[in-house]
């Protein structure tokens, strides 16, 4: 009999360290399965979905082939142009799972990161709500809904119907699901706050806001503690608060911290401090949250412009649509990190999220890289752009909407500005304004440390009242280009000199007139050229233009990013090295056929296009027929070079916008660029005629990555000469295949026209390459990409997993 008491004071031990664990958030990703399509009932648990197709997250079926075809375009596609013949439609996710015993008591929380969209969501049969915003995350508490000790059914359907964007959305659940399982008095969802109101370079003052949630019966009586650490995981600082929650209520803690000779971060030193929040009952901590933050000041006005712990900086910026480019729309960690990579290297220092929130991952990799970021909540209001679009759920969600982004978003240093949104079709009338004015206090309620802005068309005194409601005016296609004798910003300025301007989207076309007005102008902050990055939909703006109509097919890519699909540089983006970066010199030749057709009809304002020029010296048939050479450099002069014989010098300076231009004979060879500045050579470009391909090269971007079921390696294969110089024009079919534990996941050229599977482990070649994107599995070990060609030695390369 005495054994009872024992085993039951045990069993009561057991369920009060559940109840008191610190909160464990898992990636829930994994085994899922997936319907495209109806499916009547599948929200139920007892619904068999044993047929449907096994997927992990993130995920987007407008990427993969539709149906019974080997490509996921289509003519007749509902999305048009706009979504670059891709399909949506009805999807279902579901996922069965268990909880232990042992959590009972415990808070349980289903988190999404984003779903495109109108998701509805079901447990064991049981709505959880819906969340029709393609763009935000939401979550929900499902204590009382979950069964522990037995199978759980999460069911999501996702209604991606009709034309509802313009540009390629995805479909699906196409960002990261976490769970967590937390104590019933815990720190609430984005309940973290933190800000530095006050840095000099002896201290810093830390403000942390937190918000403790007590969903428990009875009153708690708590202990805060929040401890700063800086990057080498040292703790710099250490206080800590009590305070007695009332049952079923939250509170707001607010602690002061200092953090004496702080490292600042910045975009050349981005230094990461972390927070860690401990709830204490008693003893014991029930939970435990670590908040990544930096340690800067920004400021903004006329005189100085934009100023990042005191310096100003003025902003080499891009706009960005959200999808990875061979992936479609899926949010991979490693996807949206190699996107801030790249455009890092390219010179640029901020980036606007158009025209939605990111992807958490995305931002996370710009505080670490040290790249600034517009936040953007919505691309239109109350007025639609398509029939189906968020103007149908504005007014019931826009509060909860940008809720959800401020408070996910705002304590990563990278961002410095809030935007309201883009070209609102309601910017220029008084309800316009009214709306703004709503959605600018809302925001500053939520965080007032950062100025608001909005992107803006339609440039006239007409929107001054619109303007007025923001702290920065972002100006859409503004500058001096070659039709305009002077921008917009310098009138504006005249008449009202305290206004601060950025080009919030400016044409690749006018990148020299859009910089040389952030370069002359101090209330100018910067320029965000649409765009930095290519993407799907929005079909052929780079080339054919407006209007669009579905005789656009078969493109299907943008075709106006400085950086490709793939992550290659474009020639745009080779310009942009000589406006933004010393001793530059790049090479092109405009062929002496246009690369695509044309579009007679194209609309003369309608400039997202750049020259038609290749990095190519290999024009077989050509020979002493006059080429056109494009030079572009920051070098005060250049020399050109043909097979050794000097076809002259000329200047490359801002009076002649950094290029020069030469018509050469077409002779095979090597041809070369020489920059010069006073009589020292800083630079050089060559371009090298390439004979027929002998062989495959193989080049990983990261040869060793993790073996979590996320981690990504991008492999780009080359069709090279004897001499190893790429064939230009080489489009042999590539087939591939992987051994080990990965899978590829992604194939792409950066082709515009092409409509080949992003699915199937083969492609061809475009312009001499194609890339290969490859998942690591859960488990450790190599993994060898084998490439072949028809008439070419296979050739292969390894990955290891760790």
């Amino acid at each position: 009999m005495k054994r009872i008491p024992i085993l039951f004071f045990l069993l009561l031990t057991m369920i009060m360290q559940a109840q008191n664990r610190p909160a464990k958030t898992t990636l829930f990703d994994a085994g899922w399965r997936f319907q495209r399509g109806g499916a009547q009932g599948a929200e139920k648990p007892e619904f068999d979905d044993a047929r449907w197709q096994p997927v992990d997250l993130p995920h987007d079926w407008s990427i993969e082939d539709l149906p019974g075809t080997a490509s996921p375009f289509s003519p007749e596609a509902v999305s048009q142009v706009s979504g670059g013949f891709t399909t949506g439609g009805t999807g279902w996710y579901r996922k069965t799972f268990i909880l232990p015993p042992s959590q009972k008591g415990q808070r349980i929380q289903l988190q999404f990161d984003g779903v495109y969209m109108n998701a509805e969501v079901w447990l064991n049969g049981q709505s959880l709500g819906t969340h029709p915003y393609g763009y935000t995350s939401f979550w929900y508490d499902v204590t009382d809904k979950v069964q522990f000790g037995a199978d759980n059914v999460l069911a999501v359907q996702v209604r991606n119907e009709g034309a509802n964007s313009r540009w390629y959305s995805g479909s699906g659940i196409y960002r990261h699901v976490w769970l967590t399982v937390q104590a019933p008095v815990h720190v609430g969802q984005w309940g973290t706050y933190l800000t530095t109101p006050d840095i000099t370079a002896a201290a810093a003052q830390v403000k942390a806001q937190t918000q403790v949630a007590n969903d428990s019966k009875q009153a708690a009586q708590i202990t805060l503690v929040t401890r700063l650490r800086n990057p080498a995981g040292q703790e710099v600082a250490r206080t800590e608060a009590k305070q007695t929650i009332a049952a079923g209520t939250t509170a707001t803690v607010a602690q002061t911290l200092t953090v004496k000779s702080p490292e600042r971060w910045s975009v050349d030193k981005p230094t990461l401090y972390t927070a860690l929040t401990e709830i204490y009952q008693g003893q014991q901590v029930t939970d435990q949250v670590e908040t990544p933050f930096g340690i800067r000041s920004i400021s903004f006005d006329a005189q100085n412009g934009f100023r990042l712990n005191g310096q100003t900086v003025k902003l080499k910026g891009g706009c960005i649509h959200h999808d990875n480019g061979p992936l479609g729309a899926k949010a991979y960690d490693r996807a949206e990190e190699r996107k801030m990579e790249l455009l890092k290297a390219s010179g640029y220092n901020a980036i606007r999220c158009s025209h939605n929130p990111p992807s958490p991952a995305l931002l996370a990799a710009c505080d670490r890289l040290g790249m600034l970021v517009i936040d953007e909540a919505f691309d239109m209001w109350r007025y639609g752009k398509n029939p189906y679009d968020y103007h149908l759920y504005f007014d019931q969600w826009w509060q909860q909407d940008v809720a959800s982004m401020v408070r996910r978003d705002r304590n990563h240093p990278s961002i410095i500005l809030w935007s309201l949104g883009n070209e609102i079709p309601e910017r220029g009338s008084p309800e316009g304004v009214k709306t703004a004015r709503q959605l600018a206090d809302h925001i500053r309620s939520l965080d007032a440390t950062r100025p608001i802005t909005a992107g803006v068309n339609g440039l006239a005194p007409d929107k001054d009242p619109y303007f007025a409601v923001l702290d920065v005016a972002g100006y859409n296609y503004a500058a001096a280009g070659d039709h305009h004798k002077q921008a917009i910003y310098a009138d504006d300025h005249a008449r009202l000199p305290q206004r601060l301007m950025y080009g919030s989207e400016s044409y690749p076309l006018e990148a020299f007139g859009s910089w040389m007005d952030v370069v002359d102008h101090p209330y100018v902050l910067g320029d965000f050229v649409w765009t930095a990055v290519d993407y799907i939909g929005e079909a052929s703006i780079g080339w054919l233009g407006y209007w669009q109509s579905q005789g656009f097919y078969p493109w299907n890519l943008a075709f106006c990013g400085d950086i490709d699909i793939c992550g290659w540089k474009r020639p745009q983006s080779y310009y942009r090295d000589a406006l933004w970066k010393e001793n530059q010199v790049s090479l092109f030749v405009k062929p002496p056929t246009p690369s695509f057709p044309l579009n007679p009809n194209k609309e003369e304002w309608s400039k997202w296009e750049w020259h038609d020029v290749l990095a190519d010296w290999t024009w077989p048939g050509q020979e002493n027929q006059p080429l056109t050479v494009e030079v572009y450099s920051s070098c005060e002069q250049v020399e050109l070079l043909l097979n050794g014989k000097s076809l002259g010098v000329k200047p490359t300076t801002r009076a002649t916008r950094f290029t020069a231009t030469w018509s050469v004979p077409y002779q095979p060879g090597e041809l070369k660029a020489i920059g010069r500045t006073g009589d020292k050579v800083v630079s050089t470009a060559t371009l090298q005629s390439a004979a027929q391909p002998v062989r495959l090269t193989l080049t990983p971007d990261r040869p060793t990555i993790q073996a979590n079921g996320q981690d990504l390696s991008y492999i780009a294969v080359e069709l090279v000469d004897s001499k190893g110089v790429r064939h230009p024009k080489a489009e042999n079919a590539l087939k591939f295949e992987l051994s080990g534990p990965g899978t590829i996941i992604g194939v792409g050229n950066a082709n515009p026209r092409s409509l080949e599977s992003y699915q199937r482990p083969q492609r061809n070649a475009w312009q001499g390459r194609a890339l290969v994107i490859i998942k690591s599995g859960e488990q450790a070990g190599k993994i060898t990409l084998r490439a072949s060609a028809e008439g070419l030695p296979a050739a292969e390369v390894t990955v290891v997993a760790e």
